[in-house]
C-alpha cells in the first residue's frame, strides 16, 4: 500500500491514514477505514514522509508504538498489524535538527536505513545511449 504523503492535503491527510466515522467532518457520509487499516498483515509505503505536519507526525508516531490507530471522529483504538517503509528526497536529520521532524518519530522510523545516492552520484547506472 503506496501513499505519497506529500500530495494530500493536511485535512485530508489523517481520513486518508487513519480512516474516520461516519459524521467526523462534512462529507464524511459513511465510516472509512483508512491505510494502515488496508495494509494489515502487509506493508505500508510512506513516500516524503519528511512532509508530514506536526499534528500527524504525533499519531502517527502513535501508531508506530501502539500499533494501533484511532480513526477521525472516534475515540475507540483499532489494532494494527503492518511493515512501515518510509521514503523522503530531504535530508530528514537535518529536518530533525531542525525541529520539523519529530526526533523520536524519525527513530521510530530508522530502524533499517537504506541510502541510495542520486544518479549523478551513481554514474555507473546510466545506461549508454
Amino acid at each position: 500500500m503506496a501513499v505519497n504523503v506529500a500530495a494530500l492535503p493536511e485535512g485530508l491527510l489523517e481520513s486518508e491514514l487513519f480512516g474516520h466515522a461516519r459524521g467526523a467532518f462534512t462529507g464524511a457520509v459513511r465510516e472509512r477505514s483508512g491505510r494502515f487499516e488496508e495494509a494489515e498483515g502487509g506493508t505500508i509505503f510512506l513516500d516524503e514522509v519528511a512532509e508530514v505536519p506536526a499534528s500527524v507526525q504525533v499519531r502517527l508516531l502513535r501508531v508506530l508504538q501502539a500499533r494501533e490507530v484511532v480513526r477521525v471522529g472516534e475515540n475507540k483504538p483499532r489494532p494494527v498489524d503492518a511493515r512501515v517503509v518510509a521514503a523522503t528526497n530531504r535530508d530528514i536529520e537535518a529536518e530533525v535538527a531542525a525541529g520539523r521532524f519529530r526526533e523520536d518519530l524519525y527513530y521510530r522510523l530508522n530502524v533499517v536505513r537504506v541510502h541510495l545516492p542520486p544518479l549523478r552520484e551513481r554514474r555507473e547506472d546510466l545506461r549508454a545511449s
